[in-house]
């Protein structure tokens, strides 16, 4: 995919969630405009967020993701998950890709191989949170 079909995609996408409202969306791009930064912040409507950044490069016609953090909150800002690839768990066998997680008792951030995932399946991972009884 090209990259600024991917970037109007994956804005009319957030935009068009009839179940969150898409708070912040901002692009710059980079020279020669085969970069870009994404921000972007979508809360739910029972007040949970998602806050995401990706790094783009269009590398002929492939569009790369060079780094990514989708972290997702609940309503009273605790972490639900994150997934990045910040080179900071060197320990982790999917380094640098991973996600953090809470513990079941809610005390402690785990930390749990992954890949990269797509923003479309961070948002699906986001459904099932908010509708544990539709799965």
């Amino acid at each position: 995919m090209q990259l600024d079909r991917y970037l109007n995609w994956l804005a009319n996408s957030l935009d068009s969630r009839r179940d969150a409202d898409l708070e912040h969306f901002w692009v710059e791009y980079g020279e020669p405009a085969r970069k870009a930064l994404v921000e972007g912040r979508l809360r739910f409507w029972d007040g949970s967020l998602l806050k995401f950044v990706e790094v783009l490069e269009q590398r002929g016609a492939v569009l790369g993701k060079l780094e990514y953090v989708y972290h997702y909150q609940d309503g009273q800002a605790q972490l639900v998950f994150r997934y990045d690839n910040s080179p900071h768990h060197p320990e982790i066998e999917t380094f640098p890709h991973h996600k953090h997680v809470m513990s079941s008792d809610g005390k402690e951030e785990l930390i749990e191989p992954a890949v990269a995932p797509t923003i479309r399946a961070v948002l699906q991972e986001v459904e099932q949170t908010l509708y544990p009884d539709a799965n």
